[in-house]
């Protein structure tokens, strides 16, 4: 067992500490405020290696593991949860291609995206299937040798900026989770329309929108498996990227926690630094003690992702951790900081209402706790 990072995974970490420094956290608070999509720093990320980290070596991608990408998220995430969001959605939407397609799809859509910047965006969730995905209403109907797909997807991350889909429907009504179908879809597809730009709480750099589907041709040969095993490839998906969403939310806690202690140390009350009172001491010390635990659960379950092993129960418990987690210590964060931590002037409130975020999205925690408790009772 090995906690250390190799020498190329502490190189690959300092590249994107510094990316988030000099690129995203200046700038974090104006996107925050004007809820503007950072398209031009993003794809500076993607120049970088920092988005679509896991398209494979043999496809044109840098071939990043599991546990890369989440050394790379943690980072971005310090920067912006926002920038951060948009710039992993383009792994999740990438994983279904990588875990279910074909050579010949792989070598067009995998290759296409490693050798030009691309934004994709992941459609799986509806406004009433969200938590329950079996419940989907997006209709998939084969004419010939295509489908033509109906209805709607909503809170889709890129929503608005993505080049391309992949969006899951149901062929059969009569079946839950054996009538879904996976698609590859680009965003230009005739049908094809967006509703506006969410208002949200958090996040506000990324782009959440909701994708209108009308009549929208998709050929057979861009199904990804076979008919009615789309339910199967979302949850593959899913269980590959929850380790990164768990490496977000430790780096939105990692910095607040940094916040925290830079201003506990230069806050002065009843003539001493606020960060000799015990009470301040013990909030600080909680959030150490919990990010460092969240970090070894990413870690893990990202080890597991990368070695082919079942990881739906560990990947469960480090998303369900670190995100409860993340939205403990940026509460206390603001909590620390006081009056001034319910500012914009200071960024604890950014970040504790970005971290809302991560309990919802990728499935909410309460599912989390579902899945963890199947994967127990299973034995």
């Amino acid at each position: 067992m090995e906690f250390g990072l190799t020498d190329e995974q502490l190189a690959l970490q300092e590249a994107a500490r510094r990316f988030a420094q000099e690129e995203i956290a200046p700038v974090a608070a104006s996107y925050d405020q004007s809820g503007e999509f950072p398209r031009e720093i993003i794809q500076k990320a993607w120049k970088l290696g920092f988005s679509s980290t896991t398209i494979p070596e043999e496809y044109g991608g840098g071939g990043l593991s599991s546990m890369d990408s989440c050394i790379v998220t943690e980072e971005i995430a310090w920067g912006c949860a926002g920038f951060g969001t948009s710039i992993m959605a383009n792994d999740l939407g990438l994983t279904p291609i990588i875990v279910a397609g074909n050579e010949a799809q792989k070598k067009e859509w995998l290759s296409a995206c490693a050798s030009e910047f691309t934004l994709i965006a992941f459609c799986l969730s509806e406004a009433n299937a969200g938590s329950d995905v079996a419940g989907m209403q997006l209709r998939a109907e084969k004419v010939g040798d295509d489908y033509l797909l109906n209805g709607s997807k909503a809170w889709i991350t890129n929503g608005g900026e993505a080049d391309l889909y992949t969006v899951f429907a149901r062929l059969d009504s009569s079946t839950r989770h054996e009538g879904i179908c996976a698609f590859i879809v680009p965003a230009d597809a005739a049908g094809i329309s967006h509703g506006k730009k969410e208002d949200k709480m958090g996040q506000r750099a990324s782009d959440t929108r909701v994708i209108h589907f009308d009549g929208v041709r998709v050929p057979a040969t861009q199904r990804l498996g076979a008919e009615g095993e789309g339910f199967k490839v979302a949850m593959r998906s899913l269980d590959r990227t929850r380790p990164p969403i768990a490496a977000l939310a430790t780096g939105i806690a990692r910095r607040a926690m940094e916040e925290s202690v830079a201003y506990a140390r230069e806050r002065k009350a009843f003539g001493q630094p606020i960060a000799a009172f015990q009470a301040v001491q013990f909030m600080l010390a909680d959030m150490a003690k919990e990010i460092e635990a969240a970090r070894l659960l990413t870690m893990q379950s990202a080890w597991m992702v990368d070695r082919g092993l079942r990881a739906s129960k560990n990947s469960s418990i480090a998303k369900c951790f670190a995100t409860d987690m993340a939205m403990r210590v940026t509460t206390d964060a603001v909590q620390v900081f006081g009056g001034n931590g319910y500012t914009k002037e200071y960024p604890v409130e950014k970040l504790m209402r970005d971290a809302k975020l991560m309990q919802i999205y990728e499935g909410t925690n309460q599912i989390q706790r579902l899945v963890i408790a199947r994967e127990l009772l299973r034995g």
